[in-house]
């Protein structure tokens, strides 16, 4: 077999289970066995263990495979012709923020990395950021580059880097997958008996189509839920959503809980619409928790993943992350279907055409390419074109540093509408770019005049400490030692925008970089 002769760069590579699950899916591909690799990291010391640990797979597994790493990002894009992205701008500090100043106004978020206030402001944090990952992947990479962002808010910032960034960019989730997973469970079927067609925006896409031997099983779906004990006690507001909409929702619950105005605008009702078995099903501030507990156990633990057995590099290993298939079928030819974030350009025909949508394509020797869907449901279609105005104005305001424009897309989120008035989003907005000015030099001029007007009129709108509804208490590297595999397994997984099978695993969806 004709072997390829390419390099892959991973920017954010300094997350311990997500780097080394990719690069193991990538180099199962037997084509792929001399390809070059560059890992890069603000981090030195998160991108050294994480090297270590992936180097140490690379040869067991044989292959004569050096890991550039470096702290260096433009030598490690050189000639690069896949770029995969995993970051998190501002890390844990900067994300705090995002669930706790919101909280104070009434906004109780379980995620806040998607839509709503913290998925707005980490947007104008990542998509600064990613403009200049594209700046230097147009000067120094190879002249066909394509990134793979798996870095959330997915859709702004893959329509960022599309439309400002001069970069072709695929936006990858395994939302869609996590919830097919669960339809299969549903129905008491395995997951590649189910057929699915999936359209909508990332995190609100729409299950159209349910196929089991060629039978339509969509109208079956409610009743197949309402009628399992566990789907019914985890999954009541996307329950409630099929019920009213017709159609099932990729995301679990805790996610679609925050972006839409009726199921946390109320502290006394947000229990009525969560379950705190897991986090990612509606905890207030769950994946802040769970990222808080993996970073500290992963930066305690560390010599004990060297003890643990190396990666296999085989077919039967590989996951259902979307990126090694998707180079695999570029590379090599071979037809790869799965669920893209790429932008509409009518793929959705009641959609706009300049969002990112996430619906069915096809990667092979031809490239990418989406199907043509036509219209989705006008129900679904309602929810998605509600948050595409909202990721527009987050998107313009990110890319020109125009805080009028990041508080009109506050205003017209759903769930922070539904929780504040207008005076306090201005404040909570405010607050926000003030306490994350860090991490936004574009917002330079608006941050100054905000702070010299509240030095000179104070905060009019007074606010208190918030835990939230539902919010539970941070473990300590102690107790987490009292179950260690566990632990082990969470830190593993908790890196990237990344919640592999979220509806029926929950594993958490970020990375600390």
């Amino acid at each position: 077999m004709p072997q390829k002769n390419f390099k892959i760069c991973f920017i954010g590579a300094g997350s311990i289970g997500f780097t080394r699950k990719l690069l193991r899916d990538t180099l199962a591909v037997p084509e792929f066995s001399n390809i070059r690799i560059s890992f890069t990291d603000i981090s030195q010391d998160n991108l050294d263990m994480v090297t270590q640990l992936a180097q140490r797979d690379i040869d067991s597994n044989g292959l004569d495979i050096k890991i550039e790493a470096t702290t260096d990002r433009r030598e490690a894009l050189k000639e690069a012709k896949y770029i995969v992205c995993t970051v998190r701008v501002g890390g844990l500090e900067a994300f705090q923020t995002d669930i706790d100043i919101p909280l104070k106004y009434g906004v109780d978020q379980c995620v806040g990395d998607t839509l709503c206030a913290g998925g707005i402001m980490y947007g104008q944090r990542t998509i600064n950021t990613m403009l200049e990952f594209c700046r230097d992947i147009r000067e120094v990479a190879h002249p066909d580059a394509l990134l793979l962002n798996y870095a959330n808010p997915m859709a702004m910032v893959t329509w960022a880097c599309n439309l400002y960034g001069g970069v072709d960019t695929i936006g990858l989730c395994h939302g869609v997958q996590g919830g097919h997973k669960l339809i299969a469970e549903a129905f008491g079927l395995e997951q590649d008996e189910v057929d699915i067609v999936c359209v909508g925006i990332n995190h609100q896409t729409w299950y159209t189509s349910i196929k089991h031997k060629g039978d339509e099983l969509c109208g079956k779906l409610l009743e197949a839920m309402e009628g399992n004990e566990k789907i019914a006690r985890e999954e009541k507001c996307r329950i409630d959503m099929l019920r009213r909409f017709g159609y099932f929702s990729t995301e679990s619950n805790g996610h679609l809980s925050e972006y839409l105005p009726w199921y946390r605008k109320r502290a006394s009702e947000i229990k009525d619409w969560i379950c705190l078995d897991r986090w990612i099903l509606g905890e207030t501030g769950g994946y802040l928790r769970i990222c808080t507990e993996s970073r500290n156990w992963f930066e305690t633990d560390f010599p004990n993943w060297l003890k643990e057995p190396p990666m296999e590099f085989k077919a039967e290993k590989r996951s259902n992350e979307h990126g090694s298939w998707i180079i695999e079928g570029l590379e090599t030819g071979r037809i790869y279907r799965g669920h893209f974030n790429r932008v509409n350009n009518g793929t959705i025909s009641n959609l706009p055409d300049d969002a990112i949508i996430e619906a069915p394509g096809f990667a092979d020797a031809n490239g990418i390419n989406m199907v043509l869907h036509g219209e989705m449901p006008l129900g679904p279609a309602g929810v998605c074109n509600n948050s595409i105005t909202v990721q527009r104005l987050a998107v313009e305001a990110a890319v020109h540093g125009d805080a009028s424009l990041l508080k009109q897309a506050m205003m017209l989120d759903p769930l922070t509408g539904a929780c504040c008035n207008p005076p306090e989003i201005w404040q909570m907005a405010d607050e926000m770019l003030l306490a994350q000015r860090e991490w936004l030099p574009q917002y330079k001029g608006a941050i100054a005049e905000i702070e010299f007007l509240r030095k000179r009129k104070g905060w009019p709108i007074k606010t208190v400490e918030n835990e939230g509804a539902a919010r539970l208490k941070i473990k300590t590297v102690e107790e987490m030692a009292e179950n260690a595999e566990d632990a082990r397994r969470m830190a593993a997984e908790s890196d990237r925008g990344n919640i592999e099978d979220e509806a029926a695993l929950a594993k958490p969806d970020g990375t600390w970089n």
